[in-house]
Formats: structure tokens, sequence, C-alpha cells
């Protein structure tokens, strides 16, 4: 097979480092300005209702163009892709750091988010290529799955503490040296052997990358304009419809288009297919959680910056041991679905947990439990998703294959924001409401401030509370989804230790179907330079 050659000695494992450090930016990056964005609000004078954009204008593009950033990296080359979008981000981050206006930094985080899709799918292509012994592609996979699962927990530490102690500004500005380091650690240990079409022209496909991406902005769009508006606003819905309906459209074309951006032959097999809804569902609740819980800790209890950012360091911990010390060294000799199902279990109960909060303190008592089993669930879900999305997958759509495991992470967390947010304020606004006027009944009108006061942060935390066990519930689903639809068996027995990364043979036909029927009908100078192989 012409896969990309495993690099010789220990220099695989800088190629590892290297991986590791662009897609922990790239993760963190969704979560690092959570707690500075207070501090850049009154700076830059953003009214309540933007103050959202300085995460959704990041999340949108980086949901939105993930597919096409995941096809540019198998059409030009995965390293040349990882190196072009290590550069944009950095360029992105100085400029966001810089900014004196709000729409300077809401145009820098989209900017940011555009970048971080040429570079995450291109990030987990190249691990996918590297590593194909069945061994050390558990151990690869276990170090990606924990930076995956615990990027978004160390984004809210690093956030406190450069709140805190430097400026908000460095919440951008920290990205310019990790990209650095890593640009410069790709030009010396990425490898990446795909050769140039023979015509030098790559092929996108431009329709479906409108349609694809536009379906995409519209959805997380419309759930990121739920919140203000709510969920029957006619704007909120016509954005929900019409991104479901311009994804149909996606889908048909897709079956049609003779350079497709997502070959539709990556989405029919069950346990692929079955990993990307794991994915996507696992992370609508864990964004939901560390929403919740940053407000709880802060506007609740009062936690500094700081403070709450470290809060969050045993589920980052409980992540980095369930993928590097439990699903890496069981990925090997067990079926996928007997790690991804028993951490959904473990995640819910955790969350679970969480729905008992009350406005007193109960850090101990809750949320470090809580934290530490959703911790360790999120580590034993992440290695063996990833792993199984991308295995099997042939070398010219690895990169989309990753793009699409990326794009179920990432429009995930966006609709899990948007969407637990919403009942959450729903929620509180009902119980706040009620409890208000009985309170002003009782006492003939005249509310003192204390009472006030306790009312209205119960009702938060009951806001809390009720999303949280909708978070819960959606946890049990993906590991329904899990248990259904990942129904492969260990890789040991699958497949011998080094042909992890080979393309099944009902990849390796349907691309060799797709790509005959290019050629016959004219564009055979036109597909992807490796031919399927047997």
């Amino acid at each position: 097979m012409s896969a990309s050659p495993t690099p010789p000695g220990p220099r695989r494992w800088w190629a590892l480092v290297v991986i590791a450090i662009a897609q922990l930016m790239v993760v963190l990056d969704a979560t690092i300005v959570n707690i500075a964005l207070p501090s850049a609000q009154r700076e830059l004078h953003m009214s309540d209702g933007n103050r959202q954009w300085v995460i959704t204008a990041y999340t949108l593009a980086f949901g939105g163009l993930l597919l096409l950033g995941g096809r540019i990296a198998d059409l030009v080359g995965r390293k040349l892709t990882f190196m072009t979008g290590l550069l944009g981000f950095a360029g992105a981050s100085a400029l966001g750091g810089a900014a004196h206006t709000s729409g300077l930094l809401f145009m820098a985080r989209a900017l940011q988010g555009a970048f971080g899709a040429l570079l995450a799918p291109s990030a987990l292509s190249l691990l996918t290529t590297t590593f194909t012994d069945g061994k050390e592609r558990g151990k690869a996979f276990g170090i990606y799955g924990a930076i995956a699962g615990g990027g978004a927990a160390i984004g809210l530490i690093a956030g406190g503490l450069l709140t805190e102690y430097l400026d908000w500004r460095w919440c951008l500005y920290v990205n310019i040296p990790i990209a650095v380091i890593a640009f410069l650690g790709a030009l010396v240990f990425l490898h990446d052997d795909r050769r140039r079409r023979e015509d030098g022209r790559p092929r996108l496909d431009i329709p479906g990358a409108v349609l694809g991406c536009g379906g995409l902005v519209a959805i997380v769009y419309g759930c990121s304009e739920a919140e203000p508006r709510g969920w029957g606003d006619p704007l909120v819905l016509g954005l929900l419809c019409g991104g479901v309906a311009l994804l149909g459209v996606f889908a048909w074309w897709q079956s049609r288009a003779r350079n497709p951006l997502l070959p539709l032959h990556v989405l029919r097999d069950r346990n692929r297919a079955g990993s990307f809804l794991v994915m996507g569902l696992a992370v609508i609740a864990m964004f939901g959680m560390f929403l919740f819980m940053t407000y709880y800790l802060q506007v609740v209890l009062g936690y500094s910056p700081v403070r709450t950012g470290l809060a969050f360091l045993p589920m980052t911990a409980a992540i980095i041991l369930g993928s590097t010390q439990i699903s890496a060294r069981l990925m090997t000799h067990v079926p996928p679905r007997t790690l991804m199902v028993p951490g959904a279990v473990l995640a819910a109960c955790g969350l679970f947990l969480l729905t008992f909060l009350t406005a007193e303190p109960a850090y101990v008592t809750h949320v470090l439990p809580a934290e530490l089993l959703v911790g360790l669930g999120m580590g034993l879900i992440f290695m063996p998703v990833m792993a199984t999305a991308t295995a099997g997958v042939a070398p010219q759509d690895a990169g989309v294959t990753s793009a699409t495991v990326n794009t179920a992470q990432q429009v995930g967390g966006s609709i899990g924001t948007a969407l637990l947010n919403t009942i959450a304020t729903t929620a509180s606004t009902t119980y706040i409401t009620a409890h208000l006027k009985t309170a002003a009944a009782t006492s003939g009108g005249q509310l003192t401030a204390p009472v006030r006061d306790h009312i209205v942060k119960t009702g938060v935390v009951h806001g809390f509370n009720i999303a949280i066990a909708w978070g819960a519930g959606i946890m049990l689903l993906a590991g329904a989804v899990g248990w259904l639809l990942v129904t492969t068996g260990a890789p040991k027995h699958a497949s011998p230790a080094g042909d992890l990364a080979r393309p099944s043979e009902a990849a390796v036909e349907a691309a060799e179907r797709h790509h005959m029927r290019a050629y016959e009908e004219g564009e055979g100078n036109e597909t992807d330079e490796f031919p399927a192989e047997r």
C-alpha cells in the first residue's frame, strides 16, 4: 500500500508532539476566551446581545468550513495545509489580540475558525497515516483523544490565569508562540508524500462546498440565535429548516458530483457513521457542562477567574487518565463500543450528579465527583471514537474523514451550548418569575434585597439543573448509539496490526467505482492521484 510511510525511529513520536501542540491550540481556543469575555466586553464596550459573537464567530467559521478544509488537505497535501493553517491561525490571533473594536475582534475570531478548519483535519489525517502499527496507533490516539477531550478544560484554566495575571488579550496572543513552535516542528518532523495531480490543477467541489458549508453555518447560526430570540422565532426556524434543506441537497449532490467534497462511501460504513454520531452527541452534553459550571463557579459561588479555571483541573486529569491509561491500553484488545458505552454511562452519571446542585457551595460534594466521572467517561469515549472513525479509510479520503470527525465535535459543541443554554434560561426565568410573585404576595409586596437575590441565585441554579439533566439524557443517547451502530470487533481481530490503516474492501471497491465513473465521463485525469489499491 502506498500510504505515507511511517518515519523511521523516534521521528514519528516527534511528529505526534507537533500534531498534538497544534490540535491543543485549536481545541482550547474554543473555550480560552470564555473566562476572559467579561473583561473584553468591558474594554471594547460590547452589548450583552453582541458579546456571544466572540464565541460564535469562531465556531461558525470552524464548523462550517471543516469539510472544505479536509478536502483541501487531500488535494494539495496534508503537511502544506497543516503549515498554512498554523501561520494563518497565528496571524488571526495577533489581529484579535490587538483589536480595539468589537467588530475587529469578531472578524479575527472568524479568521481563527477558518484557519482552524484547515489545521484540524490535516492534523488528524497526518496522525492517521503516520501511525499504522496497532500498539503505536493506540498510544497515539490515546494522546490525541486526551487533547481533544481535555483541551476545552485546559482552555478554561489558561483563560483564568492569563486574564487575572496578564490581560484578556493574552488569551489570543498566547497562540503565536505555540503556532511558531509547531510550524518549525512541522518543517523537520512531519512527512507527507502526497504527489501532485498530473495536470497540476487540484479540483474542488465548489457547489458541494457552498451547500455543505452553508447548511452547517445556517444550523449553527440558528442555534446561536435561539438564545436571545427563542426557538420559535421565525428567523431561528428559518435558519434551522434552511440548514437542514441545504444539507439534504448537499447529500444529493455528493452522489452525483465528479469530485465530491464528502464521498458518500465514507458515511456508508456503519461503524464510522456511528462514531460520528457518538462524537456529536457526547460533545453536546459536555460543552453544556462547561458553560454552566463556569457561571456557577464565578457568578453563584463568586470564584475568581484563576480559581474557576483551576476548579476544572481534576476533570482534565481524569480525561487524560481515561484516554492514555485505559483506552489506549485496551483499544487493541476489546471492541470499541465496550469503551464508548461505559464511558457514556460514567459521564451521564457525573452529569446527573450535578442536577442536585444548590445555590450553596457544593464543590467538594457535587462538582468534584461529577468532574471526575465526566472526565473519565469522556476519556473512554474520545479515543475509540476517533480511531474507529478514521480506520480503514482510503488514503485519498483521510483528510475529509478527519474533517468529518472534527465537524461532529465542533458543531456538537455549538449546538450543545445554544440548546442547553436556552433550556437553562427558560427554566430559570419561569422559576424566578413564579417565586418572586409568590414571595411578594406573602410579604405584602415588600421584598428585601437578600430575599430577592436568594430567589434569583436559586432560580439560576435551577435552570442549570434542568439543562444538565437534558445533557445527561443526551449522553446516554450517545451510549445507545455506540452500542447499536459501532459493532466492529477489536482491531487485532479485525485485521493485522500493521494493516489498521488499510482501506476496507468495501471502501476500495467504492473508490474504484467512483474513479472509473469519473474517468468514463471525461474527468479521468482529475481524480485523486492515489488510485484505490488492493
